[in-house]
């Protein structure tokens, strides 16, 4: 079995979740301090999925920060994990499916250092990926499921995961095992000071993946008083116990969508996906120059990306709304 699906016994998990700080107290920083919680080699989750709520800013500070060998798993990864294999900072991907988006089609970045064997992608079902972060939500080990079998993906997937009887049916199942991040970063779009987060729109993974680590660092779109999280209890879907950093970052998923706030910049999206076909290593490497290690600021990053994408991305994005 491979490290990335290494299971931890329950009482190692209980120990580091009783040894976790889970005071309400304020958790604010800067990107920059955030990075500093994730150390090399560690297993990192992403929130989101494909180009919807993708905590860009967050990777931004990661890719600037210089961090080696991490592992990141996500849902489905999109142009994110371009730029963790182009950078350097990640040679192994867990995830289900692997494309810049729909419109774009399989990435050529991935394509060219999985199959020149710079990197490993390792590929999961979808909802084996969900039932994985749901067992690390748990603290369980595994969970049985019937995905993947008798397809190429289980095929592939055979040394990681184990075959079972159902002791009820004597039916076959697959045991999934569990995945628990060393961090998630995750982006929403409204949460307070102590961490509890606000998502609106599809939550994906991100409420199991965020009970799955052992740290998370939110980035959001804004903070807000902890007097308007307790207004709607409900709404909370990512409690203050589980976060360890709150960073405030406006068009933190830029150039990704985040629902109800902008639409994906597909002008700049698309001219992305024409620079990394024309030439996967030098298109992902001159991005990287202009985007991730010139501008010194999440700021100067954005003043790049150009206010006409922003403002359009963002007239779309309010238009779910009714008002």
């Amino acid at each position: 079995m491979s490290n990335s699906a290494k299971v931890k016994p329950y009482l190692e998990l209980r120990a580091e979740t009783q040894a976790r700080e889970r005071g309400l107290k304020e958790k604010v920083m800067s990107l920059e301090e955030a990075a500093t919680l994730i150390n090399d080699g560690d297993h990192v989750a992403i929130g989101g999925c494909t180009m919807s709520r993708t905590p860009m800013a967050m990777i931004w500070s990661l890719i600037r920060a210089g961090k080696k060998d991490l592992i990141a798993s996500r849902s489905i990864m999109s142009s994110e994990g371009d730029l963790l294999f182009a950078s350097g900072i990640s040679k192994h991907v867990i995830t289900s499916w692997f494309s810049q988006g729909i419109v774009w089609g399989v990435s050529k970045v991935m394509r060219h250092h999985v199959e020149g064997g710079h990197a490993k992608f390792d590929e999961w079902s979808h909802m084996s990926m969900g039932l994985r972060y749901r067992a690390g939500a748990m603290g369980v080990p595994f969970l049985p499921s019937r995905s993947m079998m008798g397809s190429d993906v289980g095929e592939r997937c055979r040394e990681e995961t184990r075959q079972m009887s159902c002791p009820f049916t004597g039916e076959s199942l697959t045991l999934l095992p569990a995945l628990n991040p060393d961090v998630a970063i995750i982006h929403v779009q409204r949460a307070d000071a102590y961490g509890n987060a606000q998502i609106d729109g599809l939550q994906f993974m991100d409420p199991d993946i965020a009970m799955a680590a052992n740290k998370v660092i939110l980035t959001t779109e804004r903070i807000i008083d902890n007097a308007q999280i307790r207004r709607v209890p409900d709404r909370t879907r990512i409690p203050f116990f589980t976060v360890d950093a709150v960073v405030e970052v406006p068009f933190g998923c830029a150039p990704h969508e985040c629902y109800g706030t902008y639409e994906p910049f597909f002008d700049h999206m698309g001219q992305y996906a024409k620079q990394v076909s024309l030439d996967p290593v030098a298109g992902a490497a001159d991005y990287l120059r202009h985007y991730y290690e010139e501008p010194a600021t999440w700021e100067a990053y954005l003043e790049r990306v150009g206010t006409a994408e922003i403002l359009d991305a963002s007239r779309r994005g309010r238009s779910v709304y009714d008002d």
